[in-house]
């Protein structure tokens, strides 16, 4: 087995499943019968490479050798043993394991690694802590007292049966192929200018096309997401990315602000003065307040724009459970009809967005 931590969480630009890809076209260079278990998790079978490259420590070395040729960011874990469940716990230590000596390499394992909570907190309060405790008791027993799929996990703990149910994830085939096949994309998920039409199939063809010769990061498109700020409401992923979690674009967003939504946000926000009527600099109090009534501003430095309108200020906390950001926000309306959003942070205020 084959076995990818750092792949294992797929994050929304879908770098990992293109990098699991590439693990997969590196490992199939040595054997093409690999098997995509899950995202970050493969097999191969072990008898006939390992005859072929002089025994399984020969074809165990070989393939690292493959992999670290290939360059990826990733520290993929090798192992042998007999059977899904006993693979992956190889895999982690890097051993090789026989039949016989499966129930040994099993019994010390925390029952956690069964992947059932329900088991991992029931089985150490009557004093069953390790796979080899769990595999002592009787299969009746555990079938009567913690039911169906217990009696399962009991199985696969004594060596006796080789997967656990769900592990293997039945859709991995097909979006490994919409990664790697230029024409499948277009028909899993919406096209370039998120419509279904000729044109629009046209276009993700070619932005398919382009990505094969200069790699995936190089096409990309906008995707709307949740967040309180407009610089955080949307970016910018490869095309053919996994698609958005749309719970987390609609969820309330206590401090948002309101439409219409700026034109121009910012990536770099730029440095503003806020001055009063006798050109004295404002700031924001403790309390959230200005010190006084904004009369006009200047960008970077830049010519004095006079300021028609004002709202705010919305003082803003973010993240206080880790790194608090305090932050407030200014919509002001310049005399030449130019609407901005100016957000103070850090004893400086900043240009953030402009709306028309």
């Amino acid at each position: 087995m084959i076995h990818c931590p750092d792949l294992i969480e797929e994050g929304p630009r879908g770098a990992e499943l293109r990098s699991f890809a590439a693990v997969l076209a590196a490992v199939e260079e040595l054997c093409p019968w690999v098997t995509p278990v899950r995202l970050g998790i493969c097999t191969i079978p072990a008898r006939g490479p390992s005859r072929l490259l002089g025994g399984e420590g020969a074809m165990l070395q070989a393939l690292r050798e493959q992999l670290s040729a290939v360059a990826l960011d990733v520290a993929p874990q090798l192992g042998i043993a007999p059977g899904l469940f006993g693979a992956q716990l190889a895999a982690r230590e890097g051993e090789m394991v026989d039949q016989d000596d499966l129930s040994c390499f099993l019994a010390p394992w925390p029952v956690s690694v069964l992947g059932r909570p329900e088991l991992a907190s029931v089985l150490p309060r009557i004093g069953v802590r390790t796979l080899g405790q769990f595999a002592a008791l009787g299969y009746r027993e555990v079938f009567a007292r913690f039911g169906t799929d217990a009696a399962a996990c009991h199985s696969v703990a004594s060596g006796e049966v080789g997967e656990l149910a769900g592990l293997r994830d039945a859709g991995i085939a097909r979006r490994l192929a919409a990664v790697q096949a230029p024409t499948l994309p277009v028909a899993v998920q919406p096209s370039f200018y998120g419509g279904t039409g000729a044109a629009e199939r046209r276009a993700a063809n070619s932005a398919t096309r382009l990505q094969q010769w200069l790699g995936a990061e190089a096409v990309v498109v906008a995707r709307p997401q949740g967040g309180r700020n407009p610089s955080d409401q949307a970016e910018l992923v490869p095309f053919g990315s996994w698609p958005a979690d749309e719970r987390s674009e609609g969820a309330p967003w206590p401090g948002r602000l309101p439409p219409p939504a700026p034109i121009t946000v910012f990536g770099d926000p730029r440095a503003v003065e806020v001055f009063d009527s006798s050109a004295k600099v404002i700031t924001v109090s403790r309390q959230g307040l200005l010190t006084a009534v904004p009369d006009h501003c200047a960008v970077e430095g830049g010519r004095l724009r006079r300021i028609a309108s004002w709202a705010g200020p919305w003082p803003v906390a973010e993240r206080w459970w880790v790194t608090p950001r305090r932050r407030v926000r200014l919509q002001v309306v310049t005399e030449s009809g130019q609407a901005i959003l100016l957000v103070f942070e850090q004893q400086q205020w900043w240009l953030e967005a402009v709306y028309d």
